[in-house]
């Protein structure tokens, strides 16, 4: 079996998780960070400062083209973040994101000789983006397969759990206050708790207060 890793990671709570769970699942784990001239930018700086922290090998690679092409609320300061209308993602939605940064980060690992690329999607709180479904994961994990002759797994262990089990996660992993103040989930930029406003801010402090509350309740 092949024993190493690339975690797509942003430095934020979903990601930060999967790079925990990557270093206790294998033996050598590396990250990818991707810049799409984001506004909530600082994102990278959090993700540069946890890889090295933890002696993770780390890149930042440029896809500013993303923001060119794809003009949404996380590409564009002029655009409201708000919740998308029946049927429809929120604004924040990237079209082409996770296929773009899926596909880049394949052609690193292959370079590096790593099979496993894990990502933080969710299926479970995945806010209506439809990159974050299971199907449309293992339909991209046959496709970079066909691509490049080579035997990657996309692996995504927060696929079927919500906000509050992924706090759990990481509180198992031995890292929950870690990610509590370390990392950065807020469309507005904001560290740790965020603004409280954005969706991104709402979602992940429900899950810690769901998390929190049924931990007090079992001691």
């Amino acid at each position: 079996m092949n024993q190493s890793a690339l975690v797509v990671f942003s430095g934020g709570q979903d990601s930060t998780t999967c790079l925990f769970w990557a270093m206790k699942t294998f033996e050598r784990v590396e990250a990818v960070t991707f810049n799409y001239n984001q506004r909530h930018k600082s994102e990278i700086d959090c993700a540069r400062k946890i890889a090295e922290e933890f002696n993770i090998p780390h890149m930042v690679i440029d896809m500013s083209l993303l923001n060119q092409l794809a003009p949404n609320a996380l590409t564009r300061t002029e655009l409201e973040i708000k919740t998308g209308e029946e049927g429809q993602p929120p604004t924040t939605f990237v079209d082409g994101r996770n296929l773009l940064f899926l596909s880049f980060a394949a052609v690193v690992a292959k370079q590096k000789g790593i099979k496993h690329i894990v990502t933080g999607v969710c299926e479970t709180d995945f806010s209506g983006y439809p990159d974050c479904r299971d199907i449309f994961i293992k339909s991209l994990n046959v496709t970079l397969n066909l691509a490049m002759d080579y035997s990657f797994v996309i692996d995504t262990p927060l696929m079927w759990i919500d906000k509050a089990e992924t706090w759990e996660l990481a509180d198992q992993l031995g890292h929950l206050e870690y990610v509590q103040e370390n990392t950065l989930t807020c469309y507005n930029g904001i560290m740790g708790e965020g603004c409280g406003d954005c969706p991104a801010c709402k979602l992940r402090n429900a899950g810690l207060k769901k998390y929190l509350a049924k931990k007090e309740q079992s001691t």
